[in-house]
């Protein structure tokens, strides 16, 4: 078992964007996430699976070259969907 608040593995990725594999799935997500923001159940819910039932605090690191850090989960979820870099891991 993982601890919680640390990102998925490759293998978990895989799993948690299956369902959103579709460009459309995915931007849907997105929209949600614009329309109402971080706090919204289901987005919560979203962002604590993709993170082992935690959602991080404080700075991120992710994946992206020239852009590793972040303010928060919300601010980098925000800027994948901005960027349509939807599969992007912290």
């Amino acid at each position: 078992a993982q601890q919680p608040g640390t990102p998925l593995s490759d293998e978990e990725y895989r799993q948690f964007f299956r369902s959103l594999r579709a460009a459309r799935r995915a931007s849907t997500a997105c929209l949600l996430r614009a329309l109402y923001g971080c706090q919204n159940p289901l987005v919560r819910r979203l962002d604590e699976y993709e993170n082992h039932g935690v959602i991080p605090e404080g700075p991120i690191c992710s994946e992206l070259p020239g852009t590793p850090f972040f303010p928060d989960f919300c601010t980098f979820s925000f800027y994948r969907c901005t960027r349509k870099r939807y599969f992007i891991k912290v």
